[in-house]
């Protein structure tokens, strides 16, 4: 079923976002860490995908070969993997970081083939060491030009598309309205919904959706959460995200010292807030970053549904 047809503001919802473990992984284990978040019937989980890294291999001349790494369980086989467990809806990630339009077609082709009826369309990461994006020959540059293929190779099969939105602007971005400027493009190239970024401050969020709004955007806006699990996290993710750490977290994260448990305590706390504050104010659904951990989301679900 599509994202958009499971929304209804009298019944809002969680959603779970989970990262590919590391290859070795086995099946089971994956769905052990899963396990404990099936309780609060989340209606649907997204599923990452990155783009393989690149080794220079040395050779016997003196030379260097390029080769592709992928240290991942291929998003497939673990989309496949839960479909096969629960009965809950798979959203796999599609970017067009290290993917030609051919790559991308023969995934949207399994996917359909899989009965999946949702995807998340997006730019994907530089290559590290790239000051800017490049896409690779034969792939997108832009999120827009990738929706736009998405739908056409789709077909009218009824795909639901999800895009990223970033309530404090994506990092490239020169100003926000240029950032919505550029979301309103995603939207018109056919993309059905929103999942924001993760956001620490509420009033940021609503903020973002008015402008929205103002811009003509009508598709749902769906806020993405994460729990703070670390001290450390309060550099990691603003470099990492390009996100700020409202002044009164940071500071309570600093009063806590090197007590670990209670830095764990604090973004529980503060997450569960953020996401009664949105319940209270209509949206349809919270979607939630698990970051590849499920004890303290597990907890603030247990706090909100």
């Amino acid at each position: 079923m599509r994202i958009t047809d499971l929304m209804d503001a009298r019944h809002p919802f969680p959603s779970l976002e989970i990262v590919p473990p590391l290859s070795g992984i086995s099946k089971d284990q994956l769905l052990e860490s899963i396990a404990p978040l099936m309780e609060f019937k989340p209606r649907y989980i997204n599923v990452t995908t990155h783009r393989d890294e690149i080794q220079y291999v040395p050779q016997s001349d003196g030379s260097f070969r390029r080769q592709l790494v992928r240290n991942r369980v291929s998003p497939v086989a673990v989309c496949g993997c839960i479909q096969g467990r629960y009965d809950i809806e798979v959203v796999p990630h599609i970017i067009c970081a290290g993917n030609t339009a051919s790559e991308i077609e023969w995934l949207v082709q399994d996917f359909h083939f899989m009965g999946i009826d949702n995807v998340m369309a997006l730019r994907g990461d530089s290559l590290e060491g790239e000051k800017r994006f490049s896409p690779v020959p034969g792939g997108y540059a832009h999120a827009d030009e990738l929706v736009r293929a998405i739908r056409r190779m789709e077909a009218g099969k009824g795909l639901c598309i999800g895009v990223g939105g970033y309530p404090e602007k994506h990092f490239e971005a020169a100003n926000p309205e240029t950032d919505i400027a550029f979301l309103k493009q995603k939207v018109e190239a056919g993309a059905d919904c929103i999942i924001t970024q993760m956001f620490f401050d509420n009033s940021v969020f609503y903020r973002f959706v008015d402008r929205c709004r103002e811009a003509g955007i009508t598709v749902p806006v769906i806020p993405g959460l994460k729990p703070l699990t670390t001290a450390r996290q309060v550099s990691l993710l603003p470099e990492s995200f390009s996100i700020d750490i409202p002044v009164e977290l940071t500071d309570a994260v600093r009063d806590a010292g090197d007590d670990k448990e209670a830095v764990r305590r604090l973004g529980v706390e503060w997450c569960t807030a953020q996401c009664r504050d949105l319940l209270r104010h209509g949206v349809p659904a919270v979607h939630f970053y698990t970051m590849g951990k499920s004890s303290n989301v597990v907890e603030v679900l247990r706090n909100c549904f």
